[in-house]
């Protein structure tokens, strides 16, 4: 969330903002100021109610000591009346604080400066490309690939959970795990440190890196438990540190974990959605980052260098977007897209987002650093995808696949694998 005394001091910044990001009402600002307004002026109530109380409790144990009793009988009683008030005082108070947060949980992040302004997709920028995407007509789509070799069964899934949840089957399964070892190690190898993270969480880790409340409805829920099953383990391994100060020489920090993520992902139908486009559970490569204040923008870029490297090492042509304002999410201050190129469906598909928060999960969390004058500031956090699997997977299928029916490994995935084609 952003701080309050942010948005009291760029009331018209935050409003522009949340336009910017399609919010179709930015009455909240207002709503949230307001509300700050009285829980200030409650709060000075409450501190005058109380040294009145401590004053008059003074006057108490004076007058006992002076043995004038009738006259500390009668502040006794207006203490009494002093002690209701602020208990009353307090129980609003708390209200109060509540009603303000939940406001606050419906501002989102204020785009960064740099980010473009715009409505949908069709407004990103292309950053940069690497690469050059192929095009012969012959190259099949990675479905058809696969469904001639048996690789992947999509009707067996289906028939075991439902639509999205494939089975892969031999080398399939072999070169899902090939990339998931290769993308650990060479996180690891760049200064990650693995963590094996929970595939459940709970409503404060949800609510803490912003899935809630804004995509509840795509969430997988255990109700039983009240549990949340990950989208991403950029939310059991952000909470890693919630509620806790950190050291300033302890950033920054980078965490990498592995994770199946689930997400009910409903939309349209069609070539958009078909094969291992959108799936409701898959594979992914997390990066985590816990940075000070002053560094984060380099971190991002940083962060998506290295995404980049993933792409370059497995030879994948691929472009980088900066997202707009419209099309970067709720708790982001700036974001990054990488689409790998698919030549069996002449498109582009999006494999890692790499963005900056800024400070905005860390205040949900509480998690701070203890700054140079032993002062707390809130830590700033990054994430990004290094890399999500099905996207990957289906673009090394269509660009290595050769003229009689093989697919060719690449290179560096090949001492995982054991072969140099499937």
């Amino acid at each position: 969330m952003l701080d309050i005394n942010f948005i009291r001091e760029n009331r018209e910044l935050v409003k522009q903002g949340m336009v910017n990001k399609g919010e179709k009402d930015s009455a909240a600002v207002d709503l949230v100021l307001a509300k700050d307004e009285e829980w200030r002026k409650t709060v000075t109530e409450l501190d005058l109610a109380r040294a009145e109380s401590n004053k008059k409790a003074k006057m108490i144990g004076q007058l006992m000591g002076q043995g004038k009793k009738e006259e500390a009988q009668k502040l006794i009683r207006e203490t009494g009346d002093s002690k209701d008030k602020i208990k009353q005082l307090e129980e609003s108070l708390s209200v109060l604080q509540n009603e303000r947060d939940e406001l606050l949980y419906q501002i989102p992040n204020v785009p960064d400066a740099s980010v473009p302004v715009g409505r949908s997709n069709e407004d990103n920028v292309v950053y940069s490309t690497w690469g050059e995407p192929v095009s012969e007509e012959w190259r099949l789509p990675h479905w058809d690939i696969a469904a001639e070799k048996k690789w992947i069964d999509f009707d067996r899934g289906s028939k075991v959970t439902g639509a999205g949840f494939p089975f892969y089957v031999g080398p399939m399964a072999r070169l899902q795990r090939a990339l998931i070892n290769f993308f650990l190690n060479e996180a690891v190898e760049y200064g990650y440190t693995e963590i094996q993270a929970p595939y459940f969480v709970n409503e404060d880790s949800a609510r803490g890196t912003g899935q809630i409340p804004d995509k509840e409805d795509m969430m997988y829920t255990v109700p039983r438990d009240g549990f949340f099953a990950i989208p991403t383990a950029e939310v059991p391994v952000t909470n890693f540190h919630r509620d806790e100060i950190l050291s300033m020489d302890d950033l920054p920090i980078y965490y990498t974990a592995y994770t199946p993520c689930w997400r009910r992902e409903a939309g349209s139908y069609g070539k958009e959605v078909r094969g291992l486009n959108r799936l409701h559970q898959f594979d992914k490569v997390e990066l985590v980052k816990f940075v000070h204040p002053d560094s984060s923008d380099q971190e991002l870029e940083t962060l998506r260098e290295y995404a980049e490297s993933l792409l370059q090492k497995l030879n994948l042509p691929y472009r980088t977007l900066l997202m707009c304002t419209g099309d970067m999410g709720f708790t982001q201050t700036k974001k990054y897209d990488l689409e790998v190129w698919s030549p069996g469906q002449q498109r582009w598909l999006e494999v890692s987002s790499c963005s900056n928060f800024g400070s905005f999960q860390a205040r949900r969390m509480q998690l701070r650093f203890r700054n140079e004058k032993g002062k707390t500031e809130m830590v700033h956090t990054l994430n990004g995808s290094g890399l999500a699997l099905p996207r990957v997977v289906a673009s090394i299928l269509e660009t290595y696949q050769t003229g009689a029916g093989d697919v060719v490994i690449p290179d560096v995935l090949r001492p995982y694998m054991g072969v140099d084609r499937i």
